[in-house]
């Protein structure tokens, strides 16, 4: 089971087979946790404001397949990190992710991100393809790449994933 909070609705998935009473318990027995993240997300929200301009509108599907792209490919060039293949989509609840097989996900959101936090996601994946989880091993690989991962990291968190 898990539990997602968005700024506007929490929601709990419940797999297939256990009754659904499972995930209100779930719900109730997290409900310090769930008011802490929705508490965090309103004084973000206030912070930057729901109009705050802090992106860019949203571009054209194909113009940003296209950015995210070629920028994945210039990365992996640069870098001599190799991926097996690459889908850009409308995610809801990640800016990209890898397979085991070395495929990488990405948000099509990336494209209306500032440039460093672009390449940031594209890179956390890219060595992915090579080191698996979230490590110390991974943020040192990271580190050599981006320099300060984990300040992208959280200048990243800044704009949520929820852009619409």
């Amino acid at each position: 089971m898990s539990i997602t909070v968005c700024r506007d609705r929490v929601r709990v998935a419940v797999p297939i087979g256990l009754p659904l009473s499972m995930g209100r318990d779930l719900a109730l027995a997290k409900r310090d946790w769930i008011s802490r993240h929705l508490s965090r997300l309103n004084s973000l929200e206030e912070s930057v404001g729901a109009d705050s301009g802090l992106l860019p509108p949203p571009v054209d599907p194909a113009a940003a397949r296209e950015k995210i792209i070629g920028r994945l490919e210039e990365l992996s060039a640069r870098h001599g990190i190799p991926y097996r293949g690459v889908t850009v989509r409308n995610q809801r609840t990640r800016w990209g992710s890898c397979s085991v097989h070395g495929s990488i996900s990405l948000n099509i959101n990336l494209a209306r991100l500032p440039g460093a936090l672009m390449d940031y996601v594209i890179l956390h994946e890219l060595v992915h393809t090579r080191i698996r989880g979230h490590g110390k091993d991974f943020w040192q690989g990271l580190d050599a790449l981006v320099g300060d991962a984990r300040g992208l990291r959280r200048e990243l968190r800044k704009y949520g994933i929820a852009l619409g």
